[in-house]
């Protein structure tokens, strides 16, 4: 896994979900694929905030299409589907794209 405070989404794995919704106090989980349009315009925004807040909000991406463990789990139906968790509990489930100001707003809340 890389390092966690690089500024930088992490790649997350149905084997890795649990460590790393463990691994940050605030830590959210952007379920993605590669043919979803709304999922590519969230991800240069993902990128941004992942910057932004490094060391306050760890950002991962999960691959819906190669991960299905979790999206089952999760209850996952949309995407993008951010899930929010606040010391390794989900706090907030954030469904569709959204302008980066939307979203960021809906996160600070957490910190």
């Amino acid at each position: 896994m890389k390092q966690h405070m690089s500024g930088e989404p992490v790649e997350v794995t149905d084997f890795n979900f649990n460590d790393f919704i463990k691994s940050g106090r605030l830590v959210v989980v952007d379920c993605w694929a590669p043919w979803c349009a709304p999922c590519r315009m969230m991800a240069p925004i993902i990128d941004e905030l992942a910057r932004e807040y490094a060391g306050k909000i760890l950002f991962g991406k999960l691959n819906v299409d190669e991960n299905q463990r979790i999206p089952v789990q999760y209850q996952i139906m949309s995407i993008p589907t951010f899930l929010v968790f606040k010391n390794g509990v989900l706090v907030e489930r954030i469904v569709g794209a959204m302008p980066k100001k939307v979203l960021e707003q809906r996160l600070v809340k957490y910190i």
